[in-house]
């Protein structure tokens, strides 16, 4: 499996046939001109993790590429004529591999602002995207894609997760919400069990797994 990391929580991914892209929003770039897709996977609506616009351009360029979100995401999408299947919690299916749901609530941000829908990716049954949560699976995972900073989380939180999820390998994610990314992940990198390998990974940069 070959991953890169267009920025944020941005990941391109391919094994096989399938050529993958997750969460591609306003905090990422270098994905635009990709061609061959077989899918787009969203966790969900907020503009850091779809730019509906450049999805728009990116879909004419890969037009055997199909969408997944879930519901609320398909519904604001579909406003700007994007064809989404609604995936929501259980669901599987296959894009050249497959890929099963997990998850179904965005983290809480505030008590006081609307929690919104967030689903998890589990491709062929290696890599987690989690979005914006902390979604427990019942599956070993092998490559975490970890969210280290976000209005909803602590480093905690983070460091606990993949204390629970037990990952062969992790990729920090959600990270250009901070201006010294490198001080949170000398706070994170250290607390992880031995087990688990920090892999850290500049925009644009791919690794083999």
């Amino acid at each position: 499996m070959r991953v890169t990391k267009f920025g944020h929580s941005c990941l391109h991914v391919t094994e096989g046939s399938a050529s993958i892209l997750l969460d591609p929003g306003a905090f990422s770039s270098g994905f635009e001109s990709l061609t061959g897709l077989t899918a787009v996977l969203l966790t969900h609506q907020h503009f850091d993790h779809v730019d509906a616009d450049k999805l728009v351009t990116l879909l004419a360029a890969n037009p055997g590429a199909s969408v997944h979100a879930d519901a609320q995401t398909a519904a604001i999408l579909s406003e700007k004529g994007i064809e989404v299947t609604t995936v929501q919690a259980a669901d599987e299916f296959d894009v050249g591999v497959p890929v099963s749901v997990y998850g179904a609530r965005h983290a809480v941000i505030h008590k006081d602002i609307p929690v919104i829908s967030n689903v998890a990716y589990l491709i062929d049954g290696r890599l987690l995207h989690p979005g914006d949560s902390f979604t427990e699976i019942d599956r070993p995972v092998e490559i975490l894609a970890l969210p280290v900073s976000a209005p909803w989380m602590a480093v905690k939180e983070a460091v606990e997760y993949v204390r629970s999820v037990s990952p062969a390998y992790v990729i920090p994610i959600h990270e250009q919400v901070l201006s010294r990314p490198a001080m949170v992940y000398g706070m994170v990198e250290p607390l992880l069990p031995k087990s688990s390998r920090w892999v850290l990974m500049d925009d644009g940069q791919t690794r083999e797994f």
